[in-house]
């Protein structure tokens, strides 16, 4: 639990380093760069002795590359969603992700949660809807359905693949995983960088590498921490948690630092969210 509880609070860290920086101007990806650069320097630095992770399994290899795949085409799916269909349907659906390895968790790897942590799970689904969901914005447009099923996909698959690794890796090759994950994603966002650059005109800067180095920081931990969780606590349990538990830490950190007021639907959300944990952990 302790993994899982510092997992939340380094995803919420990450969270609001992003919102921190969200008015830089310049290339979009130039945060990605910084942000995956300093997760891949992590992954080198806590690499344990006697090991290299040049030399992965095969199969720490593969999904590690998966896995970076996964982690650009959701960023990618949400940034071509949210001028369709808004910002809160978009964020709703990359949410709702986790019903992905909460599917698997049960259908694949037959782990039975009892009455309770369903109903838990139903608040968990409940307060996503009322927190993202915004009355101002329309439905999906022109093809937006898609794209929100697509940012659904790629977001659950990026986050349920640390319970395929727990699985089918090897626990000894954590590092080595997150290495090879965030090579890939790096690879991917230098391609869509130069795209941009060449789109726009705008190449990165200095400020807005240093800025995703502040990202990769919380990024790393909460990536290596949430599959910690994993291995050692029922998907199940870990991913409702982990999401709602962001959330509301965010929201909470919203209201204290950036004096941002809670809407109606957030409040209400938040109470389901804390009636949720408690279900989830009975």
């Amino acid at each position: 639990m302790l993994y899982l509880i510092t997992a939340i609070l380094s995803s919420a860290s990450m969270a609001l380093a992003l919102r921190f920086f969200k008015d830089r101007e310049g290339n979009r990806y130039g945060i990605l760069l910084g942000n995956y650069l300093t997760c891949i320097f992590l992954a080198l630095v806590l690499t344990p002795r006697g090991t290299t992770v040049f030399a992965p399994s095969s199969t720490t290899l593969l999904l590690g590359a998966v896995t970076g795949f996964f982690y650009v085409a959701a960023l990618v799916g949400m940034q071509t969603s949210i001028p369709r269909n808004g910002t809160g349907l978009t964020s709703a659906f990359a949410r709702l992700g986790l019903l992905i390895p909460l599917a698997m968790s049960i259908l694949i790897y037959r782990e039975t949660p009892g009455p309770l942590q369903y109903i838990g799970v139903a608040l968990v689904l409940t307060a996503l809807v009322l927190i993202h969901g915004s009355a101002g914005e329309g439905g999906a447009k022109g093809g937006g359905f898609l794209l929100l099923l697509l940012t659904l996909l790629f977001s659950g698959c990026a986050d349920a693949m640390s319970k395929v690794f727990e699985q089918l890796g090897d626990p000894a090759e954590n590092t080595h995983f997150f290495f090879w994950l965030f090579l890939t994603a790096l690879l991917f966002t230098v391609a869509l960088t130069i795209l941009e650059w060449r789109r726009t005109g705008k190449k990165p800067r200095w400020q807005e590498l240093l800025a995703g180095a502040a990202v990769g920081v919380p990024n790393y931990f909460s990536s290596f921490l949430l599959l910690r969780s994993v291995q050692s606590l029922p998907a199940f349990l870990v991913y409702p948690v982990y999401s709602t538990g962001t959330i509301l830490l965010v929201l909470l950190a919203g209201a204290l630092f950036f004096r941002e007021r809670l809407t109606k639907r957030q409040a209400a959300g938040a109470a389901l969210i804390l009636a949720a944990l408690v279900f989830l952990n009975i």
